[in-house]
């Protein structure tokens, strides 16, 4: 069982190219995350949506409850960093 207090959530596609470079970033890491796949769950576009306010993915929802959309590696980097998840 994961750590909700930990779980990094990822809602992606594999069509889009920065969901595979995010996801790979992630696998790289060894971070622990769930990959919400919008193509296999389409329902969970409007929970993206919902948390974005953007329909832009990948939407990257982090255990302190913030979020980023379509972001750098530099970002997820810092970010993961400052929750000391890497």
């Amino acid at each position: 069982m994961t750590d909700t207090s930990t779980q990094i959530t990822m809602f992606g596609a594999e069509w889009c190219r920065d969901c595979r470079r995010t996801k790979a970033q992630l696998d790289t890491l060894g971070v622990d995350y769930r990959y919400v796949d919008l193509e296999a769950e389409p329902d969970a576009a409007d929970i993206a949506r919902e948390i974005s306010g953007r329909t832009n993915i990948p939407v990257v929802v982090y255990p302190d409850a913030t979020h980023h959309v379509e972001p750098s590696n530099d970002d997820v980097a810092a970010k993961l960093r400052e929750l000391s998840l890497i």
